[in-house]
């Protein structure tokens, strides 16, 4: 009797614990679903405006420019960091000074490029992964330029993994910055997973700043992040989709395209897979882009794409060793001529991914001079003239 009285006591003990556990993970669950939501489509994005800088009214046309896109890893993703969703250890950023102390560097090799127009990704705004540090804030009043658009990329719920130091809540987007005025920005709600990898996948977005030109036309810049972890190739398929319908309505009106960002393809044209390549480095399908935009290295005067872009975070950075790939670019409209176009040979050394960095220039159309006529259509214009002339004679 006793010993069943001990063996009651320890199995309520153990479905005591069981059921706390299946309490907590059902609370969990029902509040990340519960706090799970997306932001609306086509949002209007609110442009920031830096007082004491000089800021120009339009954007002119056989001026040339410099583009960066830059993807910075939240200023956590050093060159000794391993990411735990790609096989790493880590995730989060180390140390609050620290963290601050790379985003100031950061920021200093962009001031440093001197570039005009710049597309940042992965820049957080309260993230527990970087311990709540406004990097937004901090990097449009360390930049130097006079309007800046935000557009929100992702607001997960608390995620309680790794159980060690759990990644948490994370707030992040994309910033696009230029000294000249900008005269609308909105937000494109890319589409995304709807099974649990949503939560993954999160709320991916691209945002299109739009600038006069001086020639009455518009430069539109569209800032993106496309989807990495828990995506599909059909939803990879579907966010460029709406990405090129967007592009093609610019296209119709003559307007200036610069869409540049983290594509989370491999973007080089020779680029092949295998069963060992990760989703996020799988081949861009070149097929989908109409013919009149290209990536900038492929009409550039001067290309530069020896440097990849972008490492896996399995483990620390070991040149030659570590998996790295052209992720990012920026394309490009006929209608722009590209001076230079360089992947930035910067070896991740403050975060995941090196620099794409761009000299154009914008085509005057509406200035450009008509074709000379060749010499017999002017020859055949006289002829036409003469008998009209003959002809008026006779009528005298």
């Amino acid at each position: 009797m006793q010993i069943n009285r001990k063996l009651k006591i320890t199995l309520y003990t153990i479905l005591g614990i069981i059921s706390a556990i299946v309490a907590v993970v059902g609370s969990y669950l029902i509040y990340v679903f519960s706090a799970y939501s997306r932001l609306d489509d086509n949002l209007t994005l609110d442009v920031t405006t830096k007082e004491g800088i000089q800021l120009n009214d339009t954007i002119a046309t056989d001026v040339i420019y410099s583009a960066m896109s830059f993807n910075i890893g939240y200023g956590a993703l050093t060159e000794d960091y391993s990411f735990f969703m790609d096989g790493g250890k880590e995730s989060r950023a180390r140390d609050e000074n620290e963290l601050k102390e790379n985003i100031k560097g950061i920021a200093n090799d962009i001031i440093n490029s001197n570039i005009d127009i710049l597309m940042l990704q992965e820049v957080d705004e309260d993230s527990t992964r970087t311990f709540g540090f406004n990097e937004v804030e901090d990097l449009e009043n360390k930049l130097g330029y006079g309007n800046y658009v935000y557009a929100q990329n992702y607001d997960s719920p608390y995620l309680f993994y790794p159980i060690t130091e759990p990644f948490g809540s994370s707030k992040s987007g994309i910033i696009t910055a230029i000294s000249v005025k900008i005269k609308e920005s909105i937000r494109r709600r890319l589409p995304i997973s709807t099974g649990f990898s949503k939560f993954l996948d999160l709320d991916r977005c691209y945002s299109i700043s739009r600038v006069d030109v001086t020639n009455g036309k518009q430069l539109c810049i569209y800032n993106l992040h496309l989807s990495a972890y828990g995506s599909n190739a059909s939803i990879r398929e579907e966010q460029l989709k709406l990405l090129i319908e967007d592009i093609k309505k610019d296209l119709e009106k003559g307007n200036y395209i610069i869409c540049g960002g983290d594509f989370n393809h491999n973007v080089r044209a020779e680029a092949t897979e295998d069963e060992k390549t990760p989703d996020w480095a799988r081949p861009f399908p070149f097929d989908v882009l109409p013919e009149e935009i290209t990536f900038g290295y492929n009409v550039a005067k001067v290309t530069d794409i020896t440097s990849d872009s972008c490492r896996n975070l399995d483990a620390a950075y070991v040149k030659g060793t570590t998996l790295t790939v052209l992720l990012d670019g920026i394309i490009v409209s006929n209608n722009i001529e590209v001076e230079e176009y360089i992947s930035l040979p910067w070896e991740f050394e403050k975060t995941d991914h090196n620099p794409i960095q761009m000299k154009f220039k914008l085509k005057n159309i509406e200035g450009e001079k008509p074709e000379e006529e060749k010499p017999e259509e002017k020859k055949e214009e006289a002829k036409v003239e003469k008998k009209q002339e003959k002809k008026e004679k006779k009528k005298n």
